[in-house]
């Protein structure tokens, strides 16, 4: 059984871990004290144990938008011509999107040369 020293905000923490998974536990412990440090930097003065509510529920919403992401890109390898549709519409908002954006630009160009 392996075991690692991680520090959260300052703290060290012994944790056990099947052998070979200590580097891996390193990571993600290191992981943890960065969002935990952008917390408290953005948060103020939090108790730890609000800190570690707020990590908690951070490191969760980025699982659930990566297990979304997944589920799309299932979906999509399991239904090729919807991927493809998907993939036309998106490009056509975007066109969309470049065009209003370049109207605006001449929009503006056009009352910087009446000024």
């Amino acid at each position: 059984m392996g075991q690692v020293s991680i520090t959260i905000r300052g703290r060290q923490h012994l944790i056990a871990c099947d052998d070979g998974q200590e580097a891996h536990l390193a990571r993600l412990g290191r992981y943890v004290d960065q969002r935990a440090a952008q917390i408290a930097t953005s948060s103020g003065s939090v108790s730890d144990v609000l800190l570690l509510v707020m990590v908690s529920l951070m490191v969760a919403d980025d699982l659930a938008d990566a297990t979304a992401e997944l589920e799309e890109f299932n979906a999509a390898a399991a239904n090729p011509g919807q991927a493809r549709a998907v993939r036309i519409e998106a490009e056509k908002e975007a066109a969309a999107a470049i065009d209003s954006l370049a109207a605006r630009i001449e929009r503006i160009v056009v009352g910087l040369e009446a000024s």
